[in-house]
């Protein structure tokens, strides 16, 4: 069998079957721009991620990793791949709604030998409560968990006293959707309105609106969070991360804060989403 042409975007010990599995890789080792610019995005995760890992490793022989809204687990298989398998140590867990994914990417990782991945076809709260878990967790990330996904993924690390949450974003239109519900009442109250006057900046402002009160909801809750880009935006339009790390010391006011910014702006139905 052909040796594959080498790729300069392809890591050192990188499995080229799981690059192909996971149609980053063309059958015969080759790279389109589609696939080159996935591949970019999460190996700029992975390099986030790893010395996050380093650092659990040094108190957690044994870490769990837990990649919530997995979808296809394009991020658990490469950070097990890249991380998990060169340490030897640490297990991956792929939490997802989609019993289909689930099994597939159980048949991938048995094919693999990825012997310490795990997938769960769980919803939120079964994650949450399930045995089959353990009751703490090292680190939580969701990649590209649409809409209220990335919250569920909050919740959960919220739960299970998670030392990191890494998180990125997409298509958060809920916020954006109560504040076009109540606009009408909203003019009334504060000139902040114009902000979200037209559709084009409802959305705009929904979603900038959306992580800057998960940041708050993370400061509340004891988490140091840090907020950068993912990659440059020619690559990926979703493309903000946020990192959390647990100190055991709320931000004093990021509550106060988070409750007068839902009050101002007419949020109040999202209380119990965002304050817990």
């Amino acid at each position: 069998m052909k040796t594959p042409e080498a790729q300069p975007e392809i890591r050192p010990n990188q499995s080229i079957e799981l690059l192909k599995e996971l149609h980053i890789l063309t059958r015969d080792g080759k790279l389109n721009q589609d696939s080159r610019r996935k591949l970019k995005q999460v190996y700029h995760l992975v390099n986030f991620i790893e010395p996050l890992f380093n650092e659990v490793l040094l108190r957690n022989p044994n870490p769990t990793l837990v990649d919530h809204g997995a979808g296809k687990s394009y991020l658990g298989f490469i950070l097990y791949d890249l991380l998990l398998k060169q340490h030897d140590a640490g297990q991956v867990v792929g939490i997802e709604t989609r019993g289909e994914l689930v099994e597939k990417s159980r048949q991938l990782a048995a094919r693999l030998g990825f012997t310490r991945m795990d997938f769960q076809h769980l919803s939120v709260a079964e994650s949450i409560s399930s045995e089959v878990l353990p009751a703490t967790v090292d680190i939580v990330t969701a990649l590209h968990a649409c809409n209220t996904a990335t919250d569920d993924a909050i919740q959960f690390g919220l739960k299970k006293h998670a030392q990191y949450m890494v998180l990125v974003p997409c298509c958060q239109a809920e916020v954006a959707e109560v504040l076009r519900q109540h606009k009408n009442e909203s003019f009334a109250k504060t000139p902040l309105s114009e902000i979200w006057r037209h559709p084009m900046h409802t959305r705009e402002f929904g979603s900038q609106l959306t992580n800057v009160l998960r940041c708050l909801q993370l400061e509340a809750a004891g988490y140091q969070v840090t907020v950068t880009e993912l990659v440059g935006w020619e690559h990926s339009m979703k493309n903000e991360l946020i990192i959390a790390k647990y100190t055991g010391q709320p931000r004093m006011n990021a509550r106060t804060r988070l409750e007068s910014i839902l009050s101002e702006l007419n949020l109040e139905t999202l209380t119990s989403r965002f304050l817990t």
